[in-house]
């Protein structure tokens, strides 16, 4: 199995990354396919499957389809970029899903995870604040109902230190009582690389591991374990210490060359960790204004499922609505 350091790293695209750095530029993996694209010239988007076990094995992530989508570092307060940004996580969310639902009328749950004490957690419950919830007027008056409105139904159950349940247990028991065609879970992830937090969002279809990014793993929600077809949308919002520190060397590193350390981004960071000590190397850090991003980026994906889920709706219709 590959040594591909991702124990702080829940993003499929840096896995890849960390895999090819140093490699030819036609560097490939059997089983795993890469396809960039943008999205009117500022939005990137990678999509990557992993359709066999050694590709799943190199990569250290599960078979099945990983999209990224990268948007500019400063969109937040411009309108045109974000607006873009809502209808890319839509055409790309329903990319996936159309395969999964078969018309306007199949029940769709979305989960928020995290904790909404901590900012930096509580991407999840903000999603959830901002769908148009539609499953109980699709059931009690569905002639007031226009077409293209699917019965949407959300909750935020909370974590295990508040609720005394394993997430998987509380949405494992909602899917069995109310029977969607599909489960979407939104949670904050972890990633490997400072340039990419609150601005990156992963869809896939492999369903997601609570807490797995920062060491904290819970017990897996996908398809397997809930009966049904799971899509999980992350964003990271947070980074370890050492992936800062390794961020600072590269700076100090491109201006001296006399400094006995590794070169490679994988084992410079261990080699950090090793100096200064795993109790500050593995520290998890946000930026400052999480506060105002979190609710930013939560917007982001909240009309992308809006968008994408209720077909008869836009993105001023999402607006009108709030």
């Amino acid at each position: 199995m590959a040594d591909t350091n991702t124990s702080r790293c829940d993003l499929a695209i840096e896995a890849h990354e960390m895999l090819a750095m140093g490699k030819a530029s036609d560097f490939s993996i059997n089983g795993v396919k890469v396809e960039e694209t943008e999205h009117n010239n500022y939005i990137k988007i990678t999509r990557i499957k992993v359709d066999n076990e050694n590709g799943a094995r190199e990569l250290g992530k599960p078979m099945g389809s990983y999209i990224t989508i990268e948007m500019p570092a400063r969109f937040y307060g411009q309108q045109e970029i974000y607006e873009e940004m809502c209808k890319a996580c839509a055409c790309e969310l329903k990319s996936i899903t159309d395969e999964m639902l078969d018309d306007q009328d199949d029940t769709v749950l979305v989960v928020g995870l995290g904790n909404d004490r901590i900012t930096a957690d509580a991407l999840g419950p903000r999603v959830i604040d901002s769908l148009m919830i539609t499953r109980h007027l699709k059931k009690y008056i569905p002639d007031e109902i226009d077409e293209g409105i699917r019965p949407l139904c959300a909750i935020a159950p909370g974590v295990l230190g508040t609720t005394g349940m394993e997430t998987e247990e509380i949405v494992r028991s909602l899917a069995h009582e109310i029977n969607p065609k599909l489960v979407i879970v939104i949670d904050a992830l972890c990633s490997g690389s400072v340039e990419r937090i609150n601005t990156t969002v992963q869809l896939t279809d492999t369903g997601i591991t609570p807490g797995g990014g920062v060491g904290n793993k819970r017990k897996t929600i996908n398809a397997e374990t809930l009966g049904r077809p799971v899509i999980a949308i992350g964003v990271p919002t947070v980074v370890d210490a050492a992936t800062i520190a390794a961020a600072g060397m590269d700076i100090v590193m491109n201006k001296r060359n006399d400094i006995n350390i590794p070169r490679d981004e994988a084992n410079r960071r261990d080699w950090i960790r090793s100096e200064i000590g795993e109790e500050l190397g593995s520290m998890i850090v946000a930026p400052k204004d999480v506060d105002s991003i979190i609710g930013d980026i939560a917007s982001v994906i909240a009309n992308g499922i809006n968008i994408s889920m209720h077909e008869g709706i836009t993105l001023a219709d999402v607006d009108r609505y709030k």
